[in-house]
């Protein structure tokens, strides 16, 4: 099994190139709803994470079960043809990473700025609201929020733009203070 970083690398060569023909296309809205939906999908279902990682199904299996979740989703050709060719070329435990290649790069080219924000438990739609707000006064633009919950945080919130993070985690203010009080 190849790891986290071989997976990514191949990942965003992927993405740029499914941007870009999806660019060529004038499909890049249609593309991108089709791997959101897929995103949720591969959260969702336990089977399908299983078919994309696990090395005892075939590159053909791979192939027919993508395209048949695509077929099904009426996904746009462009995303169905992309989703046979990763599976073929035996690059289907990589399609995690495409999906967040491409949104990335979308968003890069609309202008919009898109923010990671973890939280140790899942936000209230009055708090959601309040950190769209404050990340919109701080960077200048809308964001695109995606949210995901880590109980191992215990509370507080991390928030990642690009490559800056801002980590206000309960775990995180703890082990500050077990390491200050080692150092002590």
């Amino acid at each position: 099994m190849a790891d986290d970083s071989s997976l990514s690398n191949v990942g965003s060569r992927y993405a740029q190139a499914l941007f870009d023909l999806a660019s060529d296309q004038k499909q890049v809205a249609a593309v991108e709803a089709d791997l959101k939906s897929l995103k949720a999908a591969i959260a969702d279902s336990k089977d399908l994470r299983t078919l994309l990682g696990s090395p005892t199904f075939s590159a053909e299996d791979k192939a027919k079960g993508l395209v048949g979740i695509g077929a099904k989703g009426k996904f746009n050709m462009t995303t169905l043809k992309f989703l046979g060719l990763l599976a073929s070329n035996g690059r289907a435990a990589a399609l995690p990473a495409v999906i967040e290649g491409f949104a990335k790069l979308s968003a890069a080219a609309r202008g919009a700025v898109s923010a990671e924000v973890v939280t140790a438990a899942p936000l209230s739609p009055t708090q959601a609201k309040g950190v769209a707000a404050a990340l919109r006064q701080a960077l200048g633009k809308d964001p695109e929020i995606t949210t995901r919950v880590d109980p191992a945080l215990l509370g507080g919130i991390k928030v990642k733009v690009g490559s800056r993070l801002f980590d206000a985690s309960l775990k995180s203010k703890l082990d500050s203070l077990k390491f200050a009080l080692k150092r002590a």
